[in-house]
């Protein structure tokens, strides 16, 4: 029976877990266009761009690293036991959370400057325990490779956020505004919509996952859970560690901007440029949720490393094919954010770039996963956070939100360096280097010879810059070809 190719085998799962991934996102990427029409004044969005960057923070601290923890240790045990575990775990932490934000809710709202409206702090604290506790039951689908079932609950998940926000934001200001200004008492805390949206339908997954939950038994079992923890808070401070990279300039940005009064205008105008990158964060996304599980399984198998090295090549590839796709089509790309907000234009290929070192550090790190030395990835995010903050600090105050864009791109560049060094005395994959760096020099020549000619009138511009792709994918296919050729049949 002929063997399986192992990465055909990773690029079907992405294309399954892209399903429940990318779709779901894209489909929410329709409220970016929405929200920048609907709601002029950019500091409203900037609202929700700073939220957001709360729940993204808050999702790190409550999972504290139980899902890779719960990967590695369902490999080698009983994976209902483990699960048993990691899922009581979770609860227990997540209560706590509860109980403190009903407790002190408008205390945090004061803090963060939203004493006006602390329910929105209420609602992202529920938001973000709704998720934290459906975090683990979908990593059981993952392991048990019901990418299916999880494709189907993310993407009812997100149907039903669509619906709720265009009902929300849309449809009840229309036909009953005078009932939502007594309700709410002024039209830009409509907001709290998008997030009564993000909680109900967070819930409904949290209904949808209930046959896994049936299993379920609460169970703490010191001798499963102690080497979890010890396994997983490394990677709790590498989450930490990530969502500083990712989020922090845009909790910080209306604290460093010296023009207070237009602070969060500008960070609304940020946030939504920078979703303009979201097909790379997307791709990056989906193969993550298939690259974890697939690089656990195949580190035992023979020629692995010969393995992970042409799934980078690929991984590569298909991310600077999403940056010239963005980038030379960008006055295309740009309607999907309203007229108000196309000032950060300038800003997109800087995060496309900053996003695609992401991902290749991502892949990189597989040496200290594989290894059980989670502690020297922590140390290498912290390096990243340490940067980010540093940079953060010095460039917004000079350059507004290019300065946060700048940081991302230069702090992704530095830890991908310094995780592919550290990595190739550790756990030695036979990369590319010479042909990654040819690859993307290749992508950012053709990005640079399409603005030269920006002037040519638009049909002329989008055949050139399509022409420009094809040359690109043309090169890279022969080049890829000519290796392959030089693979002997060892099923790889």
């Amino acid at each position: 029976m002929k063997t399986p190719n192992p990465i055909k085998s990773l690029a079907g799962q992405t294309v399954v877990y892209g399903m429940g991934t990318i779709v779901p996102r894209l489909l929410n990427y329709m409220l970016v266009p929405v929200y920048t029409r609907v709601f002029h004044d950019q500091a409203t969005y900037g609202q929700i761009t700073e939220l957001y960057a709360y729940i993204a923070f808050l999702m790190v601290l409550l999972t504290y690293g139980m899902e890779t923890a719960f990967f590695r240790y369902a490999q080698k045990g009983d994976k209902q036991q483990v699960f048993n575990n990691a899922m009581s775990a979770i609860l227990l932490t997540t209560g706590i959370f509860v109980l403190l934000s009903l407790l002190f809710y408008k205390k945090f709202a004061g803090w963060m400057q939203y004493s006006g409206n602390s329910e929105y702090i209420l609602l992202v604290a529920f938001i973000v325990a709704f998720d934290a506790i459906t975090a683990i039951p979908f990593a059981m689908l993952r392991k048990l490779n019901q990418a299916r079932r999880f494709a189907i609950i993310r993407l009812v998940n997100v149907a039903f956020t669509l619906v709720l926000n265009f009902c929300a934001i849309i449809y009840f200001p229309i036909f009953f505004s005078d009932l939502a200004i007594s309700l709410l008492g002024q039209e830009t805390s409509l907001v709290v919509w998008v997030f009564i949206a993000n909680l109900l339908a967070s819930l409904l997954s949290l209904l949808m996952l209930g046959s896994v939950f049936r299993r379920f038994k609460f169970s703490i079992e010191w001798e499963i859970l102690k080497p979890m923890l010890r396994y997983a808070w490394p990677v709790l401070i590498i989450g930490l560690a990530g969502m500083v990279n990712e989020m922090l300039d845009k909790v910080l940005l209306k604290y460093l901007l010296s023009d207070k009064t237009n602070a969060m205008a500008e960070l609304g105008i940020y946030g939504a440029n920078y979703k303009l990158g979201v097909l790379m964060t997307l791709f990056i996304q989906m193969f993550r949720y298939a690259a974890e599980p697939f690089f656990f399984a195949e580190a035992e198998k023979k020629q692995a490393q010969a393995l992970f090295a042409r799934v980078m090549n690929y991984f590569l590839i298909a991310g600077l094919i999403i940056f010239l796709g963005v980038t030379l089509f960008l006055d295309v790309f740009k309607h999907f954010i309203g007229e108000a907000y196309r000032d950060g234009l300038f800003i997109v290929p800087i995060i496309l770039i900053a996003n695609l070192f992401n991902g290749v550090y991502y892949n990189l790190a597989i040496w200290y996963k594989l290894t059980d030395r989670t502690l020297s990835g922590a140390v290498i995010a912290l390096f990243g956070a340490l940067i980010t903050i540093g940079l953060n600090f010095w460039l917004v105050p000079i350059y507004g939100y290019l300065g946060a864009a700048w940081t991302h791109l230069i702090t992704y560049f530095l830890m991908m360096t310094l995780s592919y060094v550290w990595g190739q005395r550790v756990y030695p994959v036979p990369y590319q280097p010479g042909r990654l760096i040819f690859y993307t020099v290749l992508a950012f020549l053709i990005y640079y010879i399409s603005l030269y000619f920006k002037g040519l009138q638009p049909l002329s511009m989008y055949l050139f810059n399509t022409a420009l792709l094809v040359v690109f994918l043309i090169i890279v296919f022969l080049i890829e070809r000519k290796s392959a050729s030089r693979i002997n049949t060892s099923g790889l």
